[in-house]
């Protein structure tokens, strides 16, 4: 299963850093669709803790993006649409503090299908 999520700031007016990445439940893997502002490599590893989800670069135990209250029951269904989100930006001497909300969920079994675009 891989689900579509955007990561912005809570005021998008202000700051307009954003990324649209999908998550790949299934191989632990992300990739990312459209950024702009959040720094990251196009795709990497994904480490889930309980209801917290670590993006980090391919081979790298370091969280690039790091998402809080992800819940994807033992069936596969989502059972939370949005959470908290941080994630690191080489311009900023902190991590960013944002938040995560779900776009899409695509349950289908194909692995190597791409994302499909958004219209």
């Amino acid at each position: 299963m891989r689900l579509s999520i955007l990561i912005n700031t809570s005021d998008p007016t202000v700051n307009h850093d954003y990324a649209v990445l999908w998550l790949d439940t299934i191989r632990h893997a992300w990739t990312s669709q459209d950024r702009r502002g959040v720094e990251l490599p196009s795709s990497g590893d994904m480490r889930e803790d309980g209801h917290i989800m670590s993006l980090c670069a391919r081979g790298s135990e370091q969280p690039l993006v790091t998402l809080y209250g992800v819940r994807v029951d033992r069936h596969g269904n989502v059972t939370s649409a949005q959470g908290q989100a941080t994630w690191i930006s080489h311009s900023r001497p902190d991590a960013v503090a944002g938040y995560w909300r779900l776009q899409a969920v695509e349950r289908e079994s194909s692995r190597d299908a791409p994302p499909p675009t958004r219209r």
